[in-house]
Parts: structure tokens; C-alpha cells; sequence
């Protein structure tokens, strides 16, 4: 018989496997680290850029505490009968001696007292200079305007401060140094200061305006917000050798206040803000968040407008993460990434060469065995032992191999079919935990920033209880402001519980349950609010069962959860509606069910499950801790709190609180 020429191929099976393997995981392996490399870093610079956002919303909470201590220091000093009087009859020694103490106990910077018609009666920093007129004052015109305290920030001039201390002005006095990439700025020198300001009315017996007491804390070259700033957000954190985290308090594009130091070490005040910055922040009135150089470092920054009480910006508030940090990360990253790759990509070479040889070798037998049949050899007998299915199927009927794949996908596809149920059950269950660690994780920050404010709060609490009772003990019992009195200290004595109750909640401290009785607690806190301003346009429809049971409770946490969502109910009603409160226990006797029904604006659905997450607020003013505090409390309590809502037709807060009954008390 006639042999077979040799049929000679061009290149191996073997070298083309192992091509072709090679290439089919390097190119996609490539691909995917560049993708990586980048995913990587813009996942690192968005959390870098959220946790500066997050700096700024704590640093303008501080900023506004600062000022809100400001007006109550004013206020309290306002309403002193002492101080009333003393403006009636326009005795300025008695006055300054007053005011003086205030002053400087409390460090502030200006404690003027001017009469309705803008001329000043005493200056407690200046006590010789009194007389003069101050004129197209913001403040004093809205306060007499508006006849209510006014507190914000104000840029005022250099003769006003002059008229209060040569030191002020000197503080004020700024010397503008040219800043890469600034404005240009033709001034060369920043005489006008930037000052937290508080004017609040003097009123006689009569409710008429006798004097105005104006406030003011001079921020230039003043770095105690600045610092408490950086203390409290970003806890004097130290990255090789240098802070972590700066703040700022620009007067326009000019820093006054700062942590940020020039390479000497001294403070760089004087520097500009970048004109990107100028533009987005002063021009446009917009907040700024990205990469900027400062003074002599890298900063992930966050910049926000400070505005005076007309609306107008005049100034920026900044705080700034230092960038080094976050590239050392993600070089490290990127460098455990890129050896991780190449270590995957030797050992995928290494298992080709392996696949490549255990394909091929049984291949080139059945070529030797197929010239051998070519040859005329048909009693060369061909047995393989341990080769893939591909080659041992060459020897089984192509029917018989089609009737085991037919089977094999059946059967696959049954196990598919399980295998994603099982999927979808896991999944569900996943996402119900991570939802709940994520609260939880929420509710944990909402402590510790609630021992923070709850801390800030009982400062200027206790000023106010300790004025009072003084203010009490001086007045006979006769006096008719006696009750008003009374009424304030009874009512800052509950403040000064519910901030203690606010630290508690923060600390995880367990509530003092006893038995409560939820209708009488209701009709004491709608007794309590009804005759408020918020209330006068708002009807309130009380549908009690008085024939429900007690709960096993903490009274004071329960009334705040209550009024907390009265006052929302209140919030959402400004121009009035109906408010409907409704209690009830639920068919199973486990339950007291109280609705609070409100006839307000509603709910978008896609904020619904937001409105109990820490800090989330659609308020102008608003903290977002109401709901989030309420949520904490009834949780301790072995309760729940729901929410249904449709835009123009109102909202329903649902609580379920355990109730006790003849067999929970056995």
C-alpha cells in the first residue's frame, strides 16, 4: 500500500497553546490593572474629598456655635433689670462697669450700648469714648426694624474699631501678600475686620425699644476658633511630623484666621485664596471641594462661603486634609496590586506550559496511530489511559456523546435554577444586615457627636440658670416678672436634664424605665406647646384610648421622642393645618400604637429612607439628629418608629412601644 506523505504543520500544537493561553490572559490582565490602578485612586481621592466635606459641615457647626454663644452672652446681658434701668436713665459708669465684666469674663471684643436712635451710650472696651452716632449699621437697623436679636458675621470698618481700641484695629490691619495663582489685588493692606456679631434689643416696662446691646468678637489674627476647629475634627492628628488637617477663616480672599503655617512657622496670614476658589466661592457663592496647594503642601480642601445677614458672601470658611497621606496609600496600594498581578501572571504561564503538555502529548500519539492506519497497519492496536474527554471521545459514538451532553445541561440547568434561588435568598439576607450594621455604624457617629454638642450646649445653659436665679432671689415675692422668671429657671433646669439625657443617649446609657402612662404624657406636652407662636395657625385633634394599658419606660426619653415629632409636625405646617395624634393598642396586646398625623407637604419617596440616618436634614437650620435620636431612643426601649407619607396630603409617624400587660408583668 501507498504511504501517506507526512503532513508538516507550520508550528506545534504545544507552542500554539501556550501563545495563545498566554496572550488570552496578559491582554485582559493589563487591562485590568490599568482599570484597577485607576478605580483605585479615585476611590481613595472621593473619600479623601467626602471626609473633607464631612470636616466642613463639623467646622461651620462650629463656626455657628460660636456665634449662637454669642447671642445668648447678649441676650442674657439685655434682659437684666440692672442693665434695663441703667439705659432708661442713660447712666453710662454704671453701665461700663457692668458691661466691662461681662466682657472680658466672657472674651469679647465689643460690648457697645447704643439708645433707638443709633448714638452710644457706653463702650465697654473704650469707656471715655461714647457720644458719637453709629450709622448704617445692618444690625442695629434690622433689630430695630424687626424688634428680635440679630447674629450673624459683618466686615466693619476700620473707624469703628478704632472707636473701640487702637488694639482691634491694629488686629484688623492685615498686610495682603501676593499669593501664586491668586487674584490680583490692588490694595496692599486688609484694614477692615471680620466680626461674629450679636445686637440684641433693650426693652422697657413698656415693650418700646430704649437701647440696643451690640456684640462682637474680632476674628482677624484670632485663632481660638480656628484651633478648636482643627482640635475637634481632625484631633490634632500628626503624619510625619506635620498636621494632618488645616482650617481657615478667609475675610474675602484673605486669610485672618489659621493653622496653615509658612515654611518659617509662622502662621500664613495675609495669603490669598486661589482664583479658582475666588470664583466658585465669593463670586458664585458656592461651595469648593478638590486638590489645592497651600503655603507649602498638598491639601484634599473643602471650601464654604461665610455670609452676612443680608445674604451677601464675605468671606470663606476652609478646611483641608493633607494630600500625602492619601498618595503614600495608594502608592502602597498600587504597588501590592501591580506584584500581586505579576505573581498571578508567572503562576498562569506555569499552568499553561502544564495544560499545553498534557493536551498536546495525547495528541501526537493519535497522530502517530493515524499514519500508522495511513500506512496500511490495521492491526495496530490503540489504547490511552488517563487523557482528556476531547481525545477518549474520539472513540465513542458521536450519538452516545450528544445523549450525555443532553443530560449533563439538564441536569446543570436544574442545579442553576437551585443555585439561584439559594443566591437570591443569601442576597436578600445580606443586604438586611448590612442595612443594619449601616445604621448602626450612623447611630455610633450621631453619639459621639451629640456628647459634643450636648458639651457646648450646657455651657451657656448653666450661664442662664445661674443669671436667672440671681435675678430671682433679688425680686420680692410680689414682683410681676417673679413668674417669668420662675418659669425660666424651671424650664432651663429641663433643658439642662434633657442635655444630661442627650449625654446619657450618647454614652449608651440604659434609660430609667418605670411605669408610664402614654395619654397623660401627651396631654402634658400638648399642654406644654399648644399656646406656642408655632402652634396658633394648628389645630390639635387628641384621639386617645384610655382604656390601653402602661409602658415600661423612661419618661423624659419618650417626651422628647413625642416632641420631637410634634415640633416636625409644626415645621411642615407653617402656614397651619391639623394635627392629629391617636393612640391605640394593636390586636396582639404587645403593642401601644401612637400616630402623629399631619396635614403638611409630605414626603418624597426617595428621602423616606433617609430621614432616620444621623445628620440627614432638609431643613434650612437643621442638625439632622431629631429623628435619628428618636429612632436611638425607641430601640432601647424594644420599639420601632415608621413613616407614611404622600407629597401634598400629609405624613404619619407610626411608634410601637412594648406594652405592659397582666402576662408581662407575670
Amino acid at each position: 500500500m501507498k504511504r501517506m506523505p507526512k503532513i508538516v504543520t507550520a508550528k506545534s500544537i504545544h507552542s500554539q497553546l501556550i501563545i495563545y493561553f498566554t496572550v488570552a490572559v496578559l491582554s485582559p490582565a493589563i487591562i485590568l490593572s490599568v482599570i484597577g490602578i485607576k478605580f483605585i485612586y479615585n476611590q481613595i481621592i472621593k473619600q479623601a474629598e467626602a471626609k473633607s466635606i464631612a470636616d466642613l459641615n463639623s467646622a461651620a457647626e462650629i463656626y455657628r456655635n460660636k456665634i449662637s454663644k454669642l447671642e445668648s452672652i447678649t441676650k442674657l446681658t439685655a434682659a437684666r433689670g440692672f442693665i434695663i434701668s441703667s439705659v432708661a436713665e442713660r447712666n453710662a459708669d454704671t453701665l461700663i462697669s457692668e458691661t466691662k465684666h461681662t466682657m472680658t469674663s466672657e472674651g469679647i471684643d465689643i460690648f457697645t450700648i447704643v439708645d433707638s436712635k443709633g448714638i452710644v451710650i457706653c463702650r465697654a472696651r473704650n469707656p471715655l469714648n461714647r457720644g458719637d452716632t453709629i450709622l448704617n449699621d445692618n444690625f442695629i437697623n434690622k433689630v430695630l426694624e424687626t424688634k428680635q436679636p440679630v447674629s450673624g458675621t459683618d466686615i466693619v470698618s476700620s473707624q469703628l474699631l478704632f472707636n473701640e481700641s487702637n488694639e482691634l484695629l491694629n488686629n484688623a490691619n492685615i498686610k495682603i501678600i501676593p499669593t501664586e495663582k491668586a487674584k490680583p489685588r490692588k490694595d496692599t493692606i486688609e484694614t477692615k475686620g471680620m466680626v461674629l456679631k450679636s445686637a440684641v434689643p433693650i426693652f422697657d416696662r413698656n415693650k418700646n425699644i430704649i437701647g440696643i446691646l451690640v456684640a462682637g468678637i474680632l476674628i482677624n489674627k484670632n485663632y481660638e476658633i480656628v484651633k478648636k476647629i482643627n482640635d475637634i475634627v481632625h484631633e490634632k492628628e500628626i503624619y510625619e511630623g506635620e498636621e494632618i488637617g488645616t482650617a481657615t477663616i478667609f475675610q474675602n480672599d484673605v486669610r485672618i484666621a489659621t493653622n496653615v503655617k509658612n515654611k518659617d512657622g509662622s502662621y500664613a496670614v495675609g495669603t490669598q485664596v486661589s482664583e479658582e476658589v475666588n470664583n466658585n466661592v465669593l463670586i458664585q457663592g458656592q461651595r469648593f471641594v478638590g486638590e489645592a496647594f497651600v503655603v507649602k503642601s498638598w491639601y484634599i480642601s473643602a471650601y464654604q462661603p461665610i455670609k452676612n445677614i443680608e445674604g451677601q458672601t464675605i468671606g470663606i470658611l476652609y478646611v483641608g486634609l493633607l494630600k500625602k497621606p492619601y498618595d503614600d496609600l495608594l502608592r502602597n496600594t498600587i504597588l501590592i496590586f501591580c506584584l500581586l498581578a505579576i505573581a498571578v501572571i508567572i503562576i498562569i504561564y506555569i499552568v499553561a506550559l502544564f495544560s499545553a503538555r498534557k493536551i498536546s502529548t495525547p495528541l501526537k500519539k493519535l497522530e502517530e496511530v493515524a499514519r500508522a492506519i495511513a500506512d496500511g497497519d490495521y492491526r495496530k492496536e490503540f489504547t490511552m489511559k488517563n487523557v482528556q474527554m476531547e481525545v477518549e471521545s474520539l472513540s465513542i459514538s458521536l450519538n452516545n456523546m450528544a445523549k450525555e451532553l443532553e443530560k449533563e445541561k439538564k441536569e446543570l440547568e436544574e442545579w442553576g435554577d437551585k443555585m439561584e434561588h439559594k443566591v437570591e435568598e443569601r442576597t436578600q439576607e445580606i443586604r438586611k444586615i448590612n442595612s443594619q450594621l449601616f445604621r448602626s455604624e450612623k447611630l455610633a457617629s450621631l453619639g459621639k457627636l451629640a456628647a459634643g454638642v450636648a458639651h457646648e450646649i450646657n455651657n451657656p445653659l448653666t450661664g442662664v440658670l445661674t443669671n436667672a436665679s440671681l435675678l430671682l432671689e433679688d425680686l420680692s415675692v410680689d414682683d410681676p416678672k417673679r413668674e417669668d422668671l420662675e418659669v425660666i429657671v424651671s424650664e432651663t433646669i429641663r433643658c439642662r436634664e434633657i442635655v444630661k439625657r442627650l449625654l446619657d443617649f450618647a454614652r449608651q446609657t440604659k434609660p430609667m424605665k418605670k411605669l408610664t402612662d402614654v395619654n397623660s404624657l401627651l396631654e402634658n406636652i400638648i399642654l406644654l406647646i399648644r399656646n406656642q407662636t408655632s402652634f396658633r395657625n394648628i389645630n390639635i385633634e387628641k384621639v386617645f384610648d384610655f382604656s390601653i394599658p402602661g409602658v415600661l419606660a423612661d419618661p423624659d426619653q419618650i417626651q422628647q421622642v413625642f416632641i420631637n415629632l410634634i415640633l416636625n409636625a409644626a415645621d411642615s405646617m407653617q402656614k397651619g393645618g391639623n394635627l392629629k395624634i391617636t393612640t391605640t393598642l394593636l390586636k396582639n396586646n404587645d403593642f401601644i400604637e401612637v400616630r402623629f398625623s399631619d396635614t403638611g407637604g409630605g414626603i418624597p419617596d426617595e428621602l423616606k429612607d433617609r430621614i432616620f440616618d444621623p445628620f440627614f436634614t432638609t431643613k434650612e437650620n437643621g442638625t439632622g439628629l431629631g429623628l435619628s435620636i428618636s429612632y436611638g431612643i425607641l430601640e432601647q426601649h424594644g420599639g420601632n418608629i415608621n413613616v407614611e407619607s404622600e407629597i401634598g396630603k400629609g405624613t404619619t409617624f407610626i411608634i410601637h412601644i412594648p406594652a405592659v400587660t397582666n402576662e408581662s408583668e407575670e
